[in-house]
């Protein structure tokens, strides 16, 4: 897994493409959908973000999330796509996921965050990624290469 450092910058023109997005959000409620994600005999309840806007809000408006939930990010294509902790209120566990169901890559406890905030990146191209409470991984003892079901 990499880890990459963001500059000052990048996060001060984030923010100003982030703001009004999250602002648009709020005036616009869109449908939530929920996916089931069963790994190592444990089932989540994942929201799911398959959209631009939903990506970009991620888990942010949430100020905590109950155990055995999570989110689910769906994408359009495999790639290294990066996670971040920009105004985050609590660590979570990051899962890469192929299109193959198979967990790609981790980390545990990413921090939130408010300025200078890391990217992190999969050692693989993944279609998935799941944010799940921190602890989450290492009380359910996953690992990569773990196989995963959605429905």
């Amino acid at each position: 897994m990499k880890k990459i450092k963001t500059l000052g910058l990048l996060s001060i023109l984030s923010l100003l493409i982030i703001i009004p997005v999250l602002i648009i959000t709020k005036l616009i409620p869109a449908e939530v959908q929920y996916k089931t994600v069963k790994i190592s005999g444990v089932t989540v309840k994942a929201e799911v973000a398959d959209n631009p806007l939903k990506r970009i809000e991620g888990l942010m408006s949430k100020k905590t999330l109950p155990d055995n939930e999570g989110m689910l990010f769906i994408f359009d294509d495999e790639n290294y796509h990066g996670i971040w902790m920009m105004n985050m209120t609590f660590s979570i566990d990051i899962l890469w996921i192929n299109k193959d169901l198979k967990i790609i890559d981790i980390v545990e406890g990413a921090q939130p965050c408010k300025i200078n905030c890391p990217i992190y990146l999969p050692n693989e191209k993944a279609l998935y990624v799941l944010e799940v409470n921190s602890g989450f991984v290492s009380k359910n003892k996953l690992q990569t290469g773990n196989s995963i079901g959605i429905s």
